[in-house]
């Protein structure tokens, strides 16, 4: 890492903390009491950065369930999100790696935050479950803004926030494990860093490069290695 780097920006599930196992635990609960058979963990968690809606529909898809009204879907979904916020720090974790990631920049001076597409209030309250909420310097969510990723909008707030001017987003890094969050950051302006170790479908797995990102990191700990050793970011 050096001076060039003003801040790091992360996406918050698939990227900062692995909050899967805690999806897979609702599904598997909700498909239990339904007599119905769970999702695979692995179909689950390519599914998690397209919401709520999908993976509910993945259960219901499952099982055999393809003509649910809407009002039943909304119903599922409902049922989903209030069992998340009931117990939405069981088995999410920091990813490994992370924890000493965001340890090193604080130390180094260097604020981190997040810009997620999670409702805020589920935001908030996994990040203060998790002891995250006082060291992270920002945080943008969707009832932030007009428009939400991929638009810069999410990341032009993000960098006033900080203090950061538009025209000094070529010294914020974004991270993110989904396309709109390479498209968001890039339309800012900033370098992006693909976090290829998220929730990342089965069928987007095999275009990665096409996304754009300016680096691909394919473990947490790579992501460590990039953003905390001297002179990657040299060309900013």
């Amino acid at each position: 890492m050096t001076n060039f780097v003003k801040a790091v920006l992360f996406d918050l599930d698939g990227t900062l903390i692995d909050t899967a196992a805690d999806f897979v635990r609702i599904i598997a609960k909700m498909s239990a009491e339904n007599n119905w058979q769970a999702p695979p963990e692995a179909a689950i968690r390519q599914q998690v950065s397209a919401g709520a809606s999908s993976m509910v529909k993945l259960m219901l898809e499952q099982n055999g369930q393809t003509q649910v009204t809407e009002e039943a879907l909304l119903e599922y979904r409902q049922q989903f999100l209030d069992e998340y916020e009931a117990d939405i720090c069981v088995d999410s974790c920091v990813f490994d790696e992370l924890e000493e990631l965001l340890s090193t920049l604080e130390q180094r001076g260097t604020p981190w935050g997040i810009v997620t597409n999670k409702p805020r209030y589920l935001a908030e309250l996994l990040l203060s479950k998790m002891q995250l909420d006082e060291r992270c310097s920002v945080l943008v969510c969707p009832e932030d803004v007009a428009r939400t990723k991929p638009d810069p909008e999410p990341m032009y707030l993000a960098l006033e926030k900080l203090g950061i001017a538009r025209g000094g987003s070529a010294c914020v890094l974004y991270v993110g494990d989904h396309i709109r969050d390479i498209e968001a950051g890039n339309a800012a302006g900033m370098p992006t860093i693909l976090a290829a170790y998220g929730y990342i479908p089965l069928e987007d797995q095999q275009n990665l490069k096409k996304w754009d990102a300016t680096h691909i990191v394919e473990t947490p700990m790579q992501l460590k290695q990039l953003l905390l050793s001297s002179g990657k970011f040299d060309y900013l």
